[in-house]
């Protein structure tokens, strides 16, 4: 459990927390996968949501994940890419929050991610969190905890020496 004044100040460091849905670049679960490799080039992020319809979170997708597709044997065939839909090349088993303001959650998930996805409790994906947003308020914390606590050091227990 994060102690409460150090997630007091993650949480009310200056700039958007959660990055919206709708400024999120995604591709949609029955699009080809040549469309999907094309926003992936554009955008230059690694990973990006994958949504359907009813903008339900359905995977991740990398250009990685892609390209492989792409490689036959012994030439590489982007042809492959617009018989395939996204949903058969998605990554399908991620983790995502509920609950943004979790924080002990978030930063656990971000050690492995870039990003996390949000998701509403129906899995309408509402935004993703990333570790750069983290690491500016983790910057945040480390150049202003005096300003707002003061704090001194306990003395050792002489019985854990």
């Amino acid at each position: 459990m994060i102690d409460q004044p150090i997630q007091t100040m993650l949480m009310q460091a200056h700039g958007q927390w959660i990055i919206l849905a709708n400024i999120v670049a995604n591709v949609m679960v029955n699009n080809d996968c040549y469309h999907a490799f094309l926003v992936l080039t554009k955008i230059g992020y690694s990973k990006i949501p994958v949504l359907d319809k009813d903008q339900h979170l359905c995977g991740l997708l990398s250009l990685s994940m892609i390209t492989e597709r792409m490689l036959d044997t012994d030439h590489i065939a982007p042809e492959n890419l617009r018989r395939m839909k996204v949903k058969d090349v998605m990554q399908t088993d991620f983790r995502v929050v509920e609950d943004p303001d979790d924080l002990d959650e978030v930063m656990h998930l971000l050690v492995d991610d870039s990003f996390v996805p949000v998701v509403s409790d129906e899995r309408t994906f509402t935004g993703i969190i990333t570790r750069r947003e983290l690491l500016k308020r983790v910057n945040y914390l480390a150049h202003n905890f005096d300003d707002c606590f003061e704090t001194t050091k306990r003395p050792q227990d002489s019985s854990s020496q």
